[in-house]
Parts: C-alpha cells; sequence; structure tokens
C-alpha cells in the first residue's frame, strides 16, 4: 500500500464509516480501488448515506476478516472486532477496533473509536476513547456526492456494466434473520491496468429486508485477498438510550462538512488526504 492511499485512509476513516453502504456495494460496476479493510469497515447498515431506518432497532457485533496470500507463500489474516447498534429513531452506534489493520488506524491512537450518527439531532459524532475526545459534526455535512460526481459515478458504471454480472443467490437465514443474498462479479479485461490476464472481483452480499442491515458479506479481489464482513450475536431489543449520546466526561469539537459531505477535520496527527486522482 503506497503512501498516499495510506495517507487517504487515515484522513477519511471518519467519513468512511459513516457511509451508509460500503464502496464495494455502492453500485453494479464497483471500480478497482484501495484494499477492502477501506471499504470493509462494518458500515453495512443499507439503504443510502440519507435513509433513516425507524422502528427497526437492534444491536449486534460486527467481524470483519481479511486474508490475503503472497506470491512467496505468506499468509496474512487480519481480524476488527466491532459491534453496531440502531434504536427505534434511526439512531446509530458503530463501534470499531482497527489496531491489527495498521495504516487504517494511524489517526487514532488505539485504533479504537465509535461513530454516532443521531438524526434526532441532526449529527455525527466521532468518539475516541483514548483522548476522551468528540468530534462533533453537522448530519447534512455527511450526505452523498454532489451532482456532477453523481454523473461521473453514472457514467463509469455505464462504461463497466459490459463487464458486470450480477447473480440471485435466493434467501438464507443467517444469525437467525433472514436474508436475501446477491453475487456480482467485475472482469477487469486484460491489458486494462496492466494485467496480462482478466481480473474477476467477486462480492457476495446477503441483504436483510426486515432489519434493513447487510447480514453478512464477501469480498474477492486477486489483488488484494479476500473480506468477510458479518453480523453476529443479533438482538432485537432496543440499545440503551446512553449508547448514542456523548458521556459526560468526553471534550466535545465541534467539525464541519466537507466537499463531498465528508468533511469533518482528521483526527490529531493524521496527514491529509490527497486530492483525488482519476
Amino acid at each position: 500500500m503506497n503512501r498516499k492511499i495510506k495517507a487517504a485512509l487515515a484522513g477519511s476513516v471518519g467519513a468512511l464509516l459513516f457511509g451508509a453502504v460500503l464502496l464495494v456495494h455502492a453500485q453494479d460496476a464497483p471500480p478497482p480501488g484501495p484494499p477492502p479493510e477501506a471499504e470493509m469497515l462494518g458500515v453495512e447498515m443499507g439503504g443510502g448515506p440519507h435513509q433513516v431506518v425507524k422502528g427497526a432497532p437492534f444491536s449486534a457485533t460486527t467481524n470483519i476478516e481479511t486474508t490475503n496470500t503472497l506470491a512467496d507463500g505468506t499468509h496474512i489474516d487480519r481480524k476488527s472486532p466491532g459491534a453496531v447498534y440502531r434504536d427505534s429513531m434511526g439512531r446509530t452506534r458503530h463501534e470499531e477496533n482497527l489496531s491489527a489493520i495498521g495504516p487504517v488506524a494511524v489517526g487514532y491512537k488505539s485504533g479504537q473509536f465509535v461513530m454516532i450518527h443521531d438524526p434526532v439531532a441532526g449529527t455525527h459524532v466521532v468518539l475516541d476513547p483514548t483522548t476522551k475526545t468528540a468530534q462533533q459534526m453537522p448530519a447534512h455535512g455527511h450526505g452523498g456526492p454532489d451532482a456532477a460526481d453523481a454523473r461521473g459515478d453514472k457514467k463509469r458504471a455505464k462504461e463497466d456494466s459490459a463487464n458486470v454480472t450480477k447473480q440471485d443467490l435466493g434467501t438464507q437465514t443467517i444469525e437467525g434473520v433472514v436474508a436475501t443474498g446477491t453475487r456480482i462479479t467485475r472482469t477487469i479485461p486484460a491489458g486494462q491496468i496492466g494485467n496480462d490476464k482478466p481480473i474477476q472481483i467477486v462480492t457476495e452480499r446477503w441483504f436483510s429486508n426486515d432489519l434493513q442491515v447487510v447480514v453478512k458479506s464477501t469480498h474477492t479481489d486477486p489483488r488484494w485477498g479476500t473480506s468477510t464482513y458479518q453480523l453476529t450475536n443479533i438482538s432485537r431489543s432496543e440499545p440503551a438510550a446512553s449508547l448514542f449520546q456523548v458521556p459526560a466526561d468526553y471534550t466535545v469539537k465541534q467539525g464541519h462538512g466537507g466537499r463531498r459531505g465528508f468533511g469533518g477535520p482528521p483526527p490529531a496527527g493524521a496527514p491529509a488526504p490527497p486530492a483525488p486522482q482519476e
């Protein structure tokens, strides 16, 4: 992973986690990108960045595991445990521990942090348990891409559509929840990125219509390995209200929105992300 990717991951990790759908699942033709950990950070909440799911409270443990085998036979296995909560009003809380991932967590001393999205108060908050600080930003500052970006996404999806296939996998029960499966296979033609053979990137996604969340997803890219995201220990009980509040002993710092709504300032010590490259 080069320095520019590391910097981008460190500077935008809070924004990535507040997205409601992984980038890899946001369109039928996901473009090649950074390693799966950057995309698979427990944000499989479904529905898109503006949707608030009310009346379907739940809590669960999140598990993200990435495995990769290098050319010399070395095996790399990284795990990122966490938790997710949503109450009846649509407020959500994500707890992440990215210490095993490394570069993504460079801006957080322990790799542990908490994200709270509160559509009732109209705020997004990132808690750093190590420094006991809360970075608070207005909810409207985390919207989707602007119109120009949206047009660009549609154009890229159209251009790639010939190399993408989508398959319905039916339904199955995962952790006591009925989920509908979809497999998306994207082929990078030989020569497109210097590859002498076609590269297939496969994503399987199991979505619960009842809970409006992704229960399990697997993303396999030969360049990066396989990443699996899954909810376990799912409970349909109402989470405690205190989970969606900033603890009294935390110092609150106000953030601000950015161009794409990913705009709160990066964590202390994190390098600024580079300008996007086409």
